[in-house]
């Protein structure tokens, strides 16, 4: 009996694949206004744009696979992710062996895409500088980094207004 060995070369192009086409499924939300405000929920594999919908699977907990689609999309190290979303590795594992997230641990998911998604707009889609700007020390934060200070609803936030000055030209 001839065993078939899955060719790893075949599984990474799988994975880069999906990532190009929930990165592709954004970009083209971005241009044709499809999503609203909602459209980063793309990058963890949603298409639930309605607030009141989008809402209650928090309130529920996101189903596991949103966290494999995040980290496929931003592509940070596991340990950077999830110091980013302050969930501790074994807690990771127990919330993939019960295939869903807490209502909070599911809207620190939804704040990471949230932020991920409104970079990726400022940089047109482009995934490594998007990466690269929240990874790097910022100026106009008082020389912190991005996804440092996005560990808190009120961090994320004011990420997210440099993010809009940036988009209107005005640079602080």
């Amino acid at each position: 009996m001839v065993r078939h060995m899955p060719n790893p070369t075949t599984a990474l192009s799988r994975h880069s694949d999906e990532s190009t086409r929930d990165l592709d499924r954004f970009r083209a939300a971005l241009r044709d206004g499809t999503g609203g405000s909602h459209a980063y929920v793309l990058l963890i594999g949603l298409d639930i744009f309605d607030l009141s919908k989008l809402l209650h699977n928090v309130e529920k907990g996101l189903a596991f696979r949103c966290y494999d689609r995040l980290a496929r999309n931003v592509g940070l190290p596991t340990e950077q992710l999830l110091e980013l979303l302050d969930i501790p590795r074994r807690t990771l594992l127990r919330r993939k062996n019960e295939g869903r997230f807490s209502p909070n641990e599911s809207d620190r998911l939804l704040r990471v895409a949230r932020l991920f998604g409104k970079t990726l707009e400022l940089f047109e889609g482009d995934r490594e500088s998007a990466v690269d700007w929240l990874s790097t020390a910022q100026t106009a934060i008082g020389g912190a980094i991005p996804f440092e200070l996005a560990r808190s609803e009120m961090g994320a936030r004011e990420v997210e207004a440099v993010l809009g000055r940036l988009e209107h030209g005005v640079f602080s």
